[in-house]
Parts: C-alpha cells; structure tokens; sequence
C-alpha cells in the first residue's frame, strides 16, 4: 500500500475530527458567543450542508487541475477557515466557515477517494478505500473525545487551532507524496466528459447502491445521534458511561472497515448482503434489549463494526462499478454518505418530538435498513435473467463454443 493513501487517511482523520467534534462544544460555544443553544446546532446543520452539496461541486470544480493540487487547496482552506473560526467573536462568521470549511472538506474526501483507489492495483482498491474511510473512525474513537477534553479545559477554540495545527503534517505530508504537479506524475488519466460520468452515475447500476448507502448511514447516524439519551434515560447508565460508549463504537467501527477492506474486493457481493442482513438484526435488537446495560454495551461496538463495515464495502462498490466515472465517483459516494448523515438524525428527531420514547432512533434505524434491504434485494431479482434468458445465454455459449469469440480465425484456438 503506497504511503500516500495512509497521509489521505490522515488528513480526513483532522477533518473527521471537525465534523463530529461540535457534540460535545456546543454549550461552551453558545456561552461565549452569546446564542441559544438551538443557534449554535445549526453550526452542526451547516457542516452538514456543506458535505452535501460540496461534493460535487467541489470535484466538478476542480476535476481538470492534478489531483494533488486539489487536495492541497482543499485542505489549505480547511486550515483557514478553523483560524478564522477559532478567532472570531461573531456567530455569523463562526456559521460560514463551517459551511466553508464543510465544502473543502467533502471535495477533498471526493479527491481523496479517487486518488486513493487509482494510487492501487484493483485488487487493493477496497483496502485504500477503507484507509481513508478509516480516518473518520480513528476520529470518532481519538479525535472528539479529544475535542472535549480540550473544550473543557482551554474553551471550544482551543480544539479549533487543535484541528488547524493536526492538518499541517497532512498538508505537508501530501504536498511530499501524492504524485502529480511540477515534477510529478500525476495519477489522473485522460479526462472523460462530465456528461459521460454523470451517465454511469445515474445508470440503473449505481443508483440502487448509492440509495443504499445513503440508508444504511442514515441508520448510522440517526442512532449514533441519539445515543447519549438513550443511555442514559433508557439504560439507566451513568454520564460516565456516554464517552466510553461513543468509544467501544469508535473501537467497532475501526475494526469493521479494516475487515472490509480485506473483503471488499473479493466478495463485495456477499460483504454488503451479510453486512445489510446484520444491521437489520443489530438495530432491530438494539431496540428491543436498550434497558439492559450488559446487552446494550455489547451491541454498540458490534453495531459500530457492521455500520462502517458495511459503509466501506459499499462505497468500495461505487467505486468498482464506476470505472467511467473517475472524477465524480468518490464525489458521489460522499454525498450519499453524508446525506445519510444529515437525513438519518433529522428522522430520528421527528420520531423523540412525536412522543415515541428514546428508544424511537434506533427503531428509524432499523425501518431504514429494512428499506435498504428491500432496496437491495429489488434490485438483485430485477437483473437476475429470466429462464429464457438463461437458455438463450447457454445457447450462444455453446455456439462460442464450437464457433471461436467474434473475429476469431478457425483453428486459431488453443
């Protein structure tokens, strides 16, 4: 594995890290900045946005420069606007550079992803994939827990300049090693048209597995949102417990998209059917066992292992399925993730506010995989050949067969 992927993993390590690590800021940050606490959730929705709609934009934006000056742009932005963040006294000047920052940050993961897998042989084309993917895990498990203690400690901007200065090796790190620019090779091949991409991106091929994507990290996040409630008002778990939880399904997490890494490429197939199959049981028996505190602490790092497990092989899969696609493939895989992300929590608030109880999320996480389920196994009956199909395909075997390929000499077969 080139060293480069692994500095691509760091750098969406520190941008990880950004995105999740308002959780645990938010009371500090409406204090300062003199807003509600409402107020200062939307800096979390506008990060949010921003990974939804920057990622096309974004690889769009940049598809005919080097891959390695894109990433470079994007993280030189991302550092800024966390200064800038990080000193200003204004609410409107924090909420932009997180939109700003949440631009940079979904068209680096698109480059990222691209340049990852392109960096490989095909058969490590899942591996690289995970290493970057692996970035946000590693934050979940070290980088937010991290955040806080610094929150608490020196105040929510001191976890800002902590993110601005993580980033600095990574830029230097990728400036050093990701080929392309004055000197280099870059690793982009001949362009292919926009259109041309966008086709094989909204072909029937795609779209079911980008839907999928979408409601399995909707199921994700719409639990992983509400776990603190859960814990602690269903459970019965002590506060204590909500950071050593958000870690066991960090540790989880981690472990499931090395595993898929390593599979991926080789049944990519049965990964994502057994990883669906699972997630249903998983979150389907979260919400059934969430009063005892021994099950509830067993499941959550193996719920973490199918999540992103599962999230890896299936953008593992966009990328396999969209060759003609260079530029947009990652680009899209990001999106559909991230809206999963920001549709998943919205759902999961919709079923608390109605009176469910804190047990609903994770009840919408189940329903959503049940739909990613059905999603998925539509579209496996829909390709599967009809019986005539099959013996007209076994017909003009034989014929091959006995006839040579297309454009064969007689006698030329060995």
């Amino acid at each position: 594995m080139p060293f480069a992927v692994y500095v691509l993993g760091l750098a969406v390590f520190a941008q990880g890290t950004s995105e999740f690590m308002l959780s645990g800021l938010l009371s500090g940050i409406a204090a300062d900045l003199g807003v509600s606490l409402s107020a200062a959730g939307l800096l979390t929705s506008a990060f949010a946005v921003g990974m939804v709609v920057g990622a096309p934009l974004m690889a769009l934006f940049s598809r005919a420069w080097p891959r390695r000056r894109a990433l470079l742009l994007f993280l030189a932005v991302f550092v800024a606007v966390h200064v800038v963040g990080a000193l200003t006294p204004g609410y409107g000047v924090l909420l932009a550079t997180r939109f700003v920052g949440a631009l940079a940050n979904a068209g680096f993961w698109a480059v990222a992803l691209s340049t990852a897998v392109a960096m490989v042989p095909d058969r490590l084309k899942g591996r690289a994939a995970a290493v970057v993917v692996g970035g946000v895990t590693i934050a979940c498990v070290v980088g937010v827990p991290a955040g806080a203690v610094l929150g608490e400690s020196w105040g929510w901007r001191s976890a800002f300049w902590a993110v601005a200065i993580v980033s600095l090796p990574a830029f230097v790190a990728v400036l050093r090693t990701v080929p392309g620019g004055r000197g280099g090779t870059d690793v982009d091949a001949d362009p292919v048209s926009v259109r041309e991409e966008l086709r094989v991106l909204t072909g029937p091929r795609l779209r079911p597995v980008l839907l999928t994507m979408a409601l399995v990290q909707g199921a994700t996040f719409c639990a992983f949102s509400y776990l603190e409630p859960l814990l602690t008002r269903e459970t019965g778990l002590g506060a204590g417990w909500v950071p050593v939880s958000l870690a066991l399904f960090g540790a989880g997490a981690f472990a499931g998209v090395t595993v898929a890494g390593r599979f991926a490429d080789a049944h990519p197939v049965a990964v994502v059917a057994t990883g669906l199959a699972a997630l249903t049981v998983g979150w389907s028996a979260l919400a059934l066992t969430a009063g005892s505190p021994v099950l509830t602490l067993g499941l959550i790092p193996l719920l973490g292992l199918l999540a992103f497990g599962t999230g890896t092989a299936l953008i593992t899969r966009v990328l396999d399925l969209a060759p003609g696609a260079p530029t947009l493939a990652g680009a899209f895989s990001t999106t559909a993730f991230n809206l999963g992300a920001t549709v998943g929590p919205w759902a999961g608030g919709l079923a608390l506010d109605a009176g469910f109880g804190y047990r609903a999320p994770v009840g919408v996480s189940a329903a959503l995989m049940v739909l990613a389920l059905l999603v998925a196994a539509t579209t496996a009956k829909s390709r599967r050949p009809r019986a005539g199909e099959r013996r007209l395909s076994a017909v003009n075997r034989c014929a091959r067969g006995r006839r040579g390929s297309p454009g064969e000499r007689p006698g030329t077969r060995l």
